[in-house]
């Protein structure tokens, strides 16, 4: 399982906020890649990175804070926000991010995702933010008719690498990652799924490592990294320990 701490940008800062409301951000660092490499020293090998103003702009707004993340760390890097079109996929590739997130377009236009993963294999990831089971879009501000697994489903021979699985009313209160939820989705598809939204304490690492989650790829911690609720050398210890006991 993969851990992966994440870097909300809003305004160039490293941000968190409740539930996706941008009224309520509160800024945890001003320099976001000091925070990417503080991450890195604590032995990350992924980062999480969301532009959320490109998510309801529909384009990048954060690019400068994301070049300089890229430039200042070596683990990978996943990124979404704003990801509308194969120009903006290509450009943020070819700057080094490792992962490309599409999620209002995964509803919109579900053949951009099929062209990106073809021109880009393991390179292209699905973010499905879910409000009541049904896929929210536009940086949240609005929700589709498309639920949650069906959209999971839509892309199964795309070439996917990966479904972000997000549950909007527990993003950023810390009430714990809706596991019940994340495993149904993982069940229904052949695609790796990454769990995000509520991660608040070292018990959802551990909730994460029994033998009902095995199927899940990882998970996403924000605001329990940056409250210091969650020790991250702790959690990646016990990461390590339950997968060498399983090799």
């Amino acid at each position: 399982m993969i851990l992966f701490p994440a870097i909300d940008l809003k305004g160039g800062e490293c941000v968190r906020l409740v539930r996706g409301d941008m009224a309520q951000a509160t800024v945890f660092n001003t320099d976001p890649a000091a925070q990417a490499r503080e991450f890195e020293r604590c032995g990350f090998s992924w980062l999480h990175v969301v532009d959320l103003d490109g998510a309801f702009a529909g384009k990048p707004i954060n690019a400068s804070a994301v070049e300089k993340i890229l430039a200042s760390v070596k683990m990978k890097v996943q990124l979404g926000g704003g990801v509308r079109d194969m120009k903006t996929v290509a450009g943020w590739l070819e700057k080094g991010v490792a992962r490309v997130i599409i999620g209002t377009a995964a509803v919109e236009d579900p053949a951009f995702v099929r062209e990106a993963s073809r021109l880009y294999p393991g390179r292209i990831a699905v973010g499905i933010d879910a409000r009541d089971g049904r896929v929210a879009v536009d940086g949240w501000a609005r929700t589709s008719d498309v639920a949650a697994i069906d959209l999971g489903r839509r892309f199964e021979d795309a070439g996917v690498a990966a479904l972000i699985y997000t549950d909007i009313s527990r993003d950023g209160v810390l009430q714990g990652l809706n596991v019940a939820a994340t495993i149904a989705l993982a069940a229904a598809v052949d695609t790796p799924v990454i769990a995000s939204g509520g991660l608040a304490s070292i018990e959802d690492v551990k909730r994460m490592l029994e033998p009902d989650c095995a199927r899940l790829a990882g998970a996403i911690s924000g605001r329990a990294l940056y409250d210091g609720r969650l020790d991250p050398r702790e959690a990646l210890a016990l990461i390590n320990a339950a997968e060498t006991a399983r090799a």
